[in-house]
């Protein structure tokens, strides 16, 4: 439908006159609606702003699988990463107020940073932070802040043993853990909470009421989208799970009411309506590439109109038909999010979603196309392509990892052997106990994570949860020895693309 539109309509949105606008975003709505049918996404909501108006705002399908309460514009969602364009926002006005700059030093204000080298302790910048290049692999240590009691600044004092992926701002490297770093900075410099000066500098100026920032403030809210994950070809609701050690990286929970205001900001680098949250200069700080990636032949092919690729300050940047695209994406328990702007043009998208699919990024490149005129393809047929073949590779892993178990081994030591405490200084402890004549783990700064282990081959034993977790499902936990026959280390692996146990150290410490 939509490009049987762009072939009656071939000018862009700029130029329609209002009937011919309209028609187009209806066309939009039917279409968002029939892919969220088809991708079996629960709940949703799209807004669209272009020119300083708001074009469309509004909520698809359900908060909750089997439920019948309606997602609308002011049902809350959690925008994970997205949240951290905020603290970069943030930062950006102090910056502008001369409390910090941009290339001052972490440890001005967090003396005791550190990380895996004392030069790169010294010399990492205010900037740093927020690029992803302080040579820390993409999502390492993030296993530190998941679900764990650890505040702000133990996450980040833990991260000084993590492993170097790549030479110092030679590379790129998602980093969670450093725009906790971020926050602390923000913390130190200004002498205000990160919670407070968002509230003071920008959910308050820009009347976001309904925006919270914790789990907890959800208790008294009615029009809350509950989190969902595909299990066996269905999505299951989630309970909510607290992100409060996090925030500064992801922890932001709004609906696209609110974030229409936040767009507009954005889109009028840092001033709207009287607000002024950072200078013009600062945004286009933000939106300099500070690190860059090869655009690829098979990125070129999926995309011939982008010729750069890059990662500004809480901002991914690219060219789309000759324009600035500004764009990030973010991923909780049970619910993605997708925000894009184009600021030359004065468009801005913001898609919440109560499921774990890349829809919101299809949703996203449509609606640009459509403003724009432009006929580039058919985003939802290729992203639902894409679904499909991630379903299908997930069973094709758990077939595979089935084919290599060894039948008919036993484990080399009686169970007690095996149980004790483990640990090292990144994560912290785990204890293994025998309990009713099985083995159980249980990762301490983690309460949700106890699994009973069954045997699975040699001195390998199986992990199952015995709370599900939206990001991984069950893996294996190996037992090492020496040369003496003593078990002196454990190590887990749990196949997943965001959450690292491989980096976890688990030294015996005792046994039971």
């Amino acid at each position: 439908m939509i490009r049987r539109l762009f072939v009656l309509l071939p000018l862009c949105l700029f130029v329609l006159p209002v009937v011919a606008q309209d028609a187009l975003i209806r066309e939009l709505d039917q279409s968002i609606e029939q892919a969220r049918v088809r991708w079996g996404v629960p709940g949703l909501a799209v807004a669209i702003v272009k020119d300083n108006e708001v074009l469309l705002s509004r909520g698809y399908g359900v908060r909750e699988a089997g439920k019948s309460q309606r997602v609308d514009e002011n049902t809350l969602f959690a925008i994970a990463s997205n949240t951290k364009a905020f603290t970069a926002a943030l930062l950006a006005g102090l910056v502008d107020d001369g409390i910090l700059g941009w290339n001052d030093p972490v440890q001005k204000y967090l003396p005791w940073f550190e990380l895996y080298d004392p030069y790169v302790s010294a010399d990492v910048r205010v900037k740093d932070l927020l690029s992803h290049r302080v040579g820390l692999g993409t999502f390492s240590g993030d296993l530190i802040w998941y679900g764990t009691s650890y505040s702000r600044e133990e996450v980040v004092r833990r991260a000084r043993y993590l492993p170097q992926a790549f030479p110092f701002r030679a590379g790129y490297g998602y980093s969670n853990i450093m725009y906790i770093a971020a926050g602390e900075v923000i913390e130190n410099a200004s002498s205000k909470s990160w919670e407070s000066l968002l509230r003071e500098r920008i959910l308050a100026p820009l009347s976001m009421d309904n925006t919270v920032l914790s789990v907890k403030d959800l208790k008294h809210r009615d029009n809350v989208a509950t989190p969902h994950a595909e299990v066996d070809g269905k999505s299951r609701p989630y309970p909510w799970y607290a992100w409060d050690n996090v925030v500064p990286a992801g922890g932001i929970i709004s609906c696209i009411s609110d974030l229409s205001s936040w767009l507009k900001l954005v889109i009028n680098r840092g001033t709207w309506n009287g607000t002024t949250a950072y200078s013009d200069a600062q945004s286009r700080t933000m939106w300099t590439p500070q690190a860059t990636f090869t655009v690829s032949e098979r990125g070129r092919e999926r995309n011939p109109y982008t010729n750069f690729s890059g990662y500004g300050l809480g901002w991914s940047l690219n060219d789309y038909h000759g324009n600035l695209m500004v764009s990030h994406g973010g991923g909780y328990d049970g619910m993605f999010s997708q925000t894009v702007i184009l600021p030359d043009r004065k468009i801005g998208v913001v898609v919440l979603t109560n499921s774990m699919t890349a829809i919101a990024g299809a949703i996203t490149s449509t609606v640009v196309d459509a403003i724009l005129g432009t006929k580039e393809k058919d985003w939802f047929a290729e992203g639902f392509e894409r679904l499909q073949r991630s379903r299908e590779n997930i069973g094709k892993r758990k077939a595979s990892d089935d084919s290599l178990r060894v039948g008919g081994t036993e484990p080399t030591f009686p169970l007690a052997s095996y149980s004790g405490l483990y640990g090292g200084p990144m994560y912290g402890d785990a204890t293994v106990t025998v309990e009713d004549g099985k083995l159980v783990l249980r990762l301490l700064p983690n309460p949700d994570l106890v699994a009973d282990l069954s045997h699975w081959h040699y001195d390998v034993f199986k992990i199952d949860w015995r709370t599900d977790v939206t990001w991984f499902g069950n893996g294996k936990a190996q037992f090492l020895m020496n040369e003496r026959g003593d078990v002196v280390e454990m190590k887990l692996n749990v196949p997943n693309d965001d959450f690292w146990f491989h980096e976890l150290e688990f030294k015996k410490k005792k046994g039971e």
